[in-house]
């Protein structure tokens, strides 16, 4: 029998270079980066009425570079980060480390987080779904790793350009079943039946969260389990 592993290994490494490959130039992008107060401001708003008061346990899946995990753990809470890129990661503690907090930060598949037994009161992924081969596994699995009472809070969107400044992604992204984003419709669909309560908080009208007008669908969906 032919062990069907490879190909999975294939698009594993092959996503993994593409994200390492975009680490070092992640943060030019005003919404990555969150260099510019009043983009680094309205982020910290929304997070700030997102994430109850604390300090709570949160896992930033697909955390990238660390910029919401650094707002997070500012605000008091105990982060966990986790990143299948390993550059990702490196820029995630090089800034939290630079800022003089504490996060913990892993390499690992975001869509099942090497975080063991423990649960969480908030689970973040933001700009991740659309990445994933299998992202309603993914949502399954983040709900079971929420304690009692915890909120899934998901920022997506449908993207005018799926890749990083203009790359195209990785080899047969087409397959992807979320590729170039997903609707808030489609996506409160998917997650209702797993979690208490949903609701959708649009953020296309805010351009200060992108740096800028955007014309896309970009959006928040906030469940509680």
């Amino acid at each position: 029998m032919t062990d069907p592993s490879p190909a999975p290994a294939a698009a594993s490494a092959a996503i993994t270079d593409y994200w390492d490959a975009a680490a070092s130039a992640f943060d030019d992008e005003p919404d990555h980066g969150l260099r510019a107060d009043e983009t680094r401001n309205a982020w910290a708003g929304l997070l700030h009425s997102w994430v109850p008061s604390g300090p709570l346990d949160v896992l930033d899946a697909g955390c990238g570079t660390g910029s919401l995990s650094l707002l997070l753990a500012e605000a008091g809470h105990r982060v966990t980060g986790v990143d299948l890129a390993p550059r990702m990661i490196d820029e995630a503690r090089a800034k939290l480390t630079a800022a003089g907090l504490a996060a913990r930060f892993l390499v690992g598949d975001a869509a099942n987080p090497p975080t063991g037994d423990q649960r969480f009161d908030v689970l973040l992924s933001r700009h991740l779904v659309w990445t994933l081969p299998d992202p309603e596994a993914a949502l399954r699995e983040w709900v079971t790793r929420l304690r009692p009472g915890g909120r899934l809070v998901l920022i997506e969107g449908r993207w005018r350009e799926a890749g990083q400044q203009g790359v195209p992604y990785v080899p047969e992204a087409e397959s992807l079943p979320w590729n170039g984003g997903i609707g808030a419709e489609a996506l409160a669909a998917t997650v209702r039946p797993l979690v208490a309560d949903v609701r959708v908080e649009p953020l296309s009208g805010n351009p200060h969260l992108w740096g800028g007008p955007v014309t896309d669908e970009r959006y928040a969906l906030i469940g509680r389990a």
